[in-house]
């Protein structure tokens, strides 16, 4: 299985097969198959000769349309009926692939399409998708590859892509909306960014004023990219993984997760925050807030602080 991202699972053999100097076309395989079959054929083309595979909702555009968010706990982690789309070399018989993977799994191939896809600059055409994005009146956040559009606010440079957090999504403009009513130089705080990702909402206290910041993550890759992105805008903050001791507690707590894993952090939250300290939770469906308030009621007093587009943002205080 791959990593789920903003609704698409992918898989890739060559990262850089867009990167090459001489540019040639590819064959792309697009396909729809149920959940049950979805993963395990994806995998036997990949093993077969395909570069990479992308998996969406079949339903993707359609009133009929689902979410999944790949939460811990969830019963699957996709869709009931899925796209696939296999990418491969020019040279390579797609449908012969695919023919062979459909038998080894012991079921009936359904309709498939093979086109012929051009070959693009992919990190560019990356690039591309991401322009500045206006959080308020005075936070932007600026690709590193753009210039910002208002020099005069706090800006927020970030390289999109390697680590969950790029502004684009609900809960991290709510919390960065959070943040920014609750950090200033006149009220200065410490601050914990726990589930840092990108390291968005640590480097965005620092720049509303906050004293010092320390960033975690269980994913090592998310810390290398929160490190870059924190020197790219000029501030220092402490980056770990969850398997480091954490020895830290915080004037300001924020987590940006998912729901499930936020219950079984409560504790740890809670022991990471000062007496009379703030924590910010988001990653949370409206339909979930009500529960999470409940489970963290013991240590602190929340509530909604603001929804957008189906997400909620609870906020309050450490007893």
């Amino acid at each position: 299985m791959g990593k789920l991202i903003d609704g698409l699972v992918t898989r890739d053999n060559s990262p850089d097969y867009g990167r090459t100097k001489n540019r040639m076309s590819w064959l792309n395989l697009k396909l729809h198959l149920p959940r049950d079959h979805a993963d395990a054929f994806g995998d036997a083309l990949m093993n077969d000769g395909a570069i990479s595979i992308n998996v969406e909702d079949s339903a993707e555009g359609t009133v009929d349309e689902k979410p999944i968010f790949g939460e811990p706990g969830a019963s699957s982690g996709l869709w009931e009926m899925c796209k696939l789309t296999a990418l491969f070399h020019p040279d390579a018989n797609p449908e012969a692939v695919a023919r062979k993977a459909a038998s080894v799994l012991g079921f009936e191939l359904p309709a498939l399409d093979v086109e012929t896809l051009e070959d693009v600059d992919w990190v560019q055409q990356n690039r591309d998708q991401f322009q500045p994005i206006k959080i308020s009146d005075r936070v932007w956040i600026v690709p590193t590859w753009h210039s910002a559009p208002n020099q005069d606010a706090v800006n927020i440079s970030l390289d999109p892509g390697a680590a969950f957090g790029t502004g684009s999504h609900p809960t991290t403009r709510l919390c960065l909306k959070w943040l920014e009513t609750h950090i200033s130089p006149e009220s200065p705080s410490t601050m914990l960014d726990y589930g840092t990702g990108s390291g968005i909402l640590a480097i965005a206290a620092m720049k509303f004023g906050a004293t010092h910041s320390v960033g975690v993550d269980i994913d090592s890759q998310a810390i290398e990219a929160a490190r870059y992105n924190a020197a790219q805008n000029g501030v220092s903050i402490e980056f770990s993984t969850t398997d480091t001791v954490l020895d830290y507690v915080a004037d300001i707590t924020v987590a940006n997760i998912l729901a499930n894993p936020l219950k079984v952090l409560a504790p740890l939250l809670a022991s990471r925050t000062k007496s009379g300290g703030k924590l910010a939770l988001a990653g949370i469906l409206d339909h979930q807030a009500d529960e999470i308030i409940a489970i963290y009621q013991p240590w602190f007093d929340l509530h909604v602080w603001r929804r957008d587009e189906g997400w909620s943002c609870i906020a309050g205080v450490r007893k």
